[in-house]
């Protein structure tokens, strides 16, 4: 499994390896590293970390949740109904 590559914080490994020490692969992904899976010698798959929201992310998330709720509005609909509703669909 401990197949890196030359120069780089990169990793290659098998499908049969990334199968069986998973856990082992995302401890390294979550500390920066990106680790690209092979099946019989041929790169299929990268695992690479995700970057954390940044405050303008969140910022821009809420503006968008904003803008939809305006865009349809609940039309003062009890709670309950729209529990009930959703449990339909």
């Amino acid at each position: 499994m401990d197949n890196h590559i030359a120069g780089g914080e990169s990793l290659i490994c098998g499908a049969f390896d990334a199968r069986t020490h998973l856990a082992k692969l995302l401890d390294r992904v979550q500390r920066g590293e990106i680790i690209t899976i092979t099946r019989r010698g041929i790169a299929v798959a990268k695992l690479t970390p995700i970057p954390s929201p940044t405050a303008q992310d969140k910022s821009e998330l809420l503006g968008r949740f904003a803008a939809f709720r305006k865009n349809h509005p609940l039309h003062d609909l009890p709670t309950s109904e729209l529990v009930d509703e959703g449990r339909r669909v």
